[in-house]
């Protein structure tokens, strides 16, 4: 056969469209008697005018039920022409329509009295039906030709009675004289025409060549011939009527009603046209969830994921043809199976018993790898936390289980590769534990979520964190809360104690010891305790919990000696901070212009009922209790231009020194702070390399669902240092100024005290923070990058501001992986030394490259942390949902060498200065900002 192209209806994601065209056909007048026996009719709109205003509707049935709501033509006056010449939209795409569907269409009369079938004074003036797609399955397009039944609205039944086309059947017994001598003339015209109607869709889809004069000649004659052949129609079918079994004569009318009027109508239509045949395919639905992935109770009752059965085919069976191997058997039809997702397949129960019996259990203790297994089992322990296993993986790790007791990291290989449901494995886990080589602390937070729920695992999981100091452990102090939502306690409704093996009691041992510890998880539980976005019974639980924990901390701060004290430093906190919280809440509520904002401000700072001016004794601060504040600044205090109006206020330290602190109301911290500790964690990474980027990431803390604090760092965007006369729209040269370089000194030495005109130690600190943030809000996919959310402080750090859009998510489009902008570059002195391996720009892509392979290898560590925060109110790890974690992934390459992943860096790079995109999108902002002051 020939190649033919086709496009599929499924795919077709376009509203159903049709449209009327005009009305033809001819129709004698209604004789004087008729008139007199009903008087009603002389006042109905069609006998009143031969051009009297009708209207159409359309609507869609499939299966004699109607699948949309009609669409209307608008009212429209006619002159010579019933033409209206509209397109109507009906509410549904190509893509759902069923293979049976058909549209009914209905021309309307007007009449002051409704028989059967109106509505109201409107009555059916005729009525057609047409199926969407042939015989052949394809969809209608082009023009269309359709019988008009008359004083019938079209009916949509799958056996319909007012059909597009005649039946052939009765075309053959339409006259039974053949002594009509106009019938020959009638035919041969008739089949003339159907002729030119071919010939007219050649025309129309352009494979006749156009001639505009000459075609205006053929189609005048083309309406002539067509209205001669109705008026021959309608004579012939007067002379021989015949009625349907419903009553129903040929031409439309009632047999009672037509009196012998001879009446013919067509109506003219036309579907769209696409450039190939569209061709239906019934919609194929996805297969249920439960079918994509296994899902077993576990011992609390809750459903836990597990990945498909792996299916092989038997022997013959070929699966990429329809049929079994022989030419005799039928085609291979799949069936979903609903037990799947519940019950375990009898074959795999089967062959697990067989495979990790007790019998060979007994010998696994001595099994020890060849070296091919052992180079397989290698792979297996190198896939990071999201690689799911395989059942023959699975199987190897079991089998080899004592062998890879020495190898910490197959632990959680060995924890996901147990069937939880068999109580003689889940017992030798417990007694392998002990064993195992200690874990590393990225492996002990992968124990410690969602998917890992048996409480030996978890317990061993919180004694490797035991051995954490207290400076580590609050790094992950903010997903440790949020795993809390993961331990079995959580799932039960009681409100026993903790015991001292589980995460909440390690906790709240740990932080009621150190005063940094207890202060942030006193925030972070307020915080979750605040969250009321979801009232369902989960959340509840939840709420529950942490104010449990809350409470048990509370308790064991009784038992230390400073307990008392630091209970009510707690206290003040929250008084210090909900007076905050007003202060805020009433800027940003209040319409009043931004003087009149800092003005109200500094007059509440300096009232004394709300103990801001003295604060006696000093009191730790909440975003960073190592700073204690005696009282606050209020002449130096402002209000931000913002629509949040977020508050400036310098609090005096108990040294006597100035810490300016934000705090807004009514936007969501808690993605901001996220980000924020994962920079942290990623620069304490980084100086475990002994790669110092200078990135002194700043505090934030989220203070209640809504609201938080900021610490304020003197700085500049970007987009102020370019527009500015003083430093000539140049970061070079907002460098130069706050850091001129030293006069030259009489001593030798190689080094020089300056680069570019600014002190080295500037130009270093600068060059490696833009490594550094470049770096780290590309794998975190940090979004919404412009010139007013880049700062650069005086000593030339660099840095990000604003983390309202993460894990790729940008408002903008166009928007780059990574920010980097040619005025960046400028500031290291531009491209223009690109070949000198001493140029700034080459020391910049050299941290990168550093720092991009240092983080490759603590991948497994910021995954984790990712995957322990999916449960919290973070709105773009919600919005991804399981896929955040994935979305992280992606950036690290992990599945390249380690050139592979630094050539791709520097495409990165060099992509970055190249877009276009960023550019535009910099300059709209600016010109928005603009218009906005």
């Amino acid at each position: 056969m020939d190649t033919f192209t086709f496009a599929s209806s499924s795919e077709l994601k376009l509203p159903v469209s049709v449209k009327v065209g005009r009305l033809e056909g001819y129709e004698k007048p209604l004789p004087y008697s008729k008139l007199l026996r009903q008087p009603d009719l002389r006042h109905r709109g069609s006998n009143l005018s031969p051009t009297f205003e009708l209207y159409v509707t359309a609507q869609l049935f499939a299966d004699s039920k109607p699948l949309t709501v009609h669409s209307q033509t608008p009212y429209k006056h006619f002159k010579t022409l019933r033409a209206w010449n509209e397109w109507l939209q009906l509410p549904i795409d190509y893509s759902t329509l069923p293979s049976n569907a058909q549209l009914a269409i209905t021309v309307w009369d007007l009449s002051p009295t409704g028989p059967e079938g109106s509505r109201g004074h409107h009555i059916p003036f005729g009525g057609t039906t047409i199926s969407l797609f042939d015989e052949d399955g394809a969809l209608r397009k082009g023009r269309q030709k359709c019988k008009l039944w008359r004083h019938k609205a079209a009916d949509g039944y799958s056996h319909t009675t007012t059909p597009w086309t005649p039946p052939k059947s009765s075309r053959r017994r339409d006259y039974e004289e053949p002594k009509v001598y106009l019938d020959d003339k009638h035919s041969r015209r008739e089949a003339e025409l159907e002729r030119l109607q071919g010939l007219l869709k050649k025309h129309e889809m352009g494979e006749i060549p156009e001639n505009k004069w000459l075609d205006q000649m053929v189609f005048r004659q083309i309406e002539k011939m067509e209205r001669a052949n109705l008026r021959d129609s309608s004579r012939l079918q007067g002379s021989h009527p015949r009625s349907e079994p419903n009553g129903v004569n040929v031409n439309g009318d009632s047999s009672e009603d037509s009196d012998g009027r001879d009446s013919l109508f067509y109506l003219h239509i036309e579907f769209p046209r696409f450039d190939h045949p569209v061709v239906f395919t019934d919609h194929e639905y996805p297969p249920p969830p439960i079918s994509s992935a296994r899902r077993r109770v576990d011992q609390t009752g809750e459903f836990r994921l597990k990945p498909p059965p792996e299916v092989q085919p038997g022997p013959g069976i070929d699966t990429k043809n329809p049929g079994y191997g022989d030419a005799e058997s039928g085609p291979l039809i799949r069936i979903y199976d609903p037990e799947v997702g519940f019950n375990d397949n009898p074959a795999e129960v089967k062959h697990r018993s067989l495979v990790r019996g007790q019998r060979t259990g007994m010998l696994d203790k001595h099994l020890k790898p060849n070296p091919r297994v052992r180079d397989r089992l290698n792979v297996i322990m190198s896939y990071g936390p999201t690689k799911e296993l395989s059942g023959e993986e699975r199987d190897l790790v079991w089998k080899f289980r004592h062998h890879l007791t020495r190898d910490k990291r197959a632990l959680t290989k060995l924890v996901k590769s147990v069937a939880w449901g068999d109580a003689n494995e889940v017992r030798q886990v417990s007694q392998l534990l002990p064993k195992w080589e200690e874990i590393d602390v990225d492996d002990a937070l992968e124990l410690l979520g969602p998917q890992f729920d048996n409480r030996d695992v978890r317990t061993y999981a919180v004694d490797r964190l035991r051995k954490a100091d207290d400076d580590e452990l609050l790094l992950y102090l903010l997903q440790l809360v949020q795993a809390l939502k993961f331990e079995p306690d959580a799932k039960a409704d009681d409100t026993a104690a903790h015991a001292d093996s589980s995460l909440a009691g390690f906790l709240v041992a740990r932080s009621a010891q150190n005063l940094k510890l207890g202060n942030y998880l006193h925030w972070y539980l307020m915080v979750e305790l605040d969250d009321r976005t979801s009232q369902d019974a989960q959340a509840q639980r939840y709420r529950k919990l942490y104010a449990r924990v809350s409470y048990d901390f509370m308790q064991e701060l009784e038992k230390t000696p400073e307990g008392q004290a630091r209970r009510k430093t707690l206290l003040r906190q929250g008084e210090f901070i909900t007076v905050l919280a007003k202060l805020s809440e009433d800027a940003r509520s209040s319409r009043e212009d931004r003087q009149r904002k800092i003005e109200k401000l500094k007059k509440a700072l300096a009232d004394p009922k709300n103990d801001m001016l003295k604060i006696d004794p000093p009191l730790p601060l909440p975003l960073d209790p190592n700073i204690h504040i005696s009282g606050c600044f209020p002449d130096d205090s402002s209000v931000f231009k913002s629509s949040l109006s977020p508050l400036l206020v310098n609090y005096k330290t108990a040294k006597g020194e100035k810490y300016p602190l934000i705090f807004k109301s009514g936007d969501n911290l808690r993605q901001d702070q996220l980000v924020m500790q994962i920079i942290s964690l990623m620069d304490r990474l980084l100086l475990k390399e002994n790669l110092n980027l200078q990135l002194s990431p700043y505090r934030i803390l989220a203070t209640g669902a809504v609201a938080g604090a900021v610490q304020f760092v003197p700085s500049a965007p970007l987009s102020a240092i370019l527009s500015s006369s003083k430093y000539k729209g140049s970061i070079l040269e907002y460098l130069r100024k706050n850091n001129p370089a030293p006069p030259p000194t009489s001593a030798a030495s190689n080094t020089s005290p300056s680069i570019l005109g600014v002190r080295r130690e500037a130009m270093d600190t600068y060059v490696k923070s833009c490594a550094g943030y470049c770096v780290i809000t590309y794998l975190l996919g940090v979004g919404d990058r412009h010139m007013d959310n880049l700062l650069l402080s005086p000593d030339g750090h660099f840095f990000h501001a604003d983390f309202g859009y993460i894990l790729g998510r940008d408002p903008k489009p166009l928007a780059p992986s990574m920010k980097l902008s040619h005025e960046m570059i400028d500031g290291m002195g531009g491209l223009s030394m690109d070949k000198n391996p001493d140029s700034q720009f080459q020391q910049f892509r050299q941290y990168c490259f550093t720092a991009f392979t240092a983080l490759r290898r603590s991948s497994n560590l910021i995954l984790n942390l990712f995957a322990l925060m999916q449960d919290a109110n973070i709105p773009d790890i919600r919005f991804w949902g399981d896929q955040a974690v994935k979305k992280v992934e992606e950036r690290f390459c992990l599945g390249v060498s380690e050139d592979e992943a630094i050539a791709f860096f520097d495409n990165l790079i060099s992509r970055s200065l190249e877009a276009w995109g960023p550019v535009v999108i910099d300059r709209l902002h600016g010109l928005v900002q603009g218009w906005r002051t």
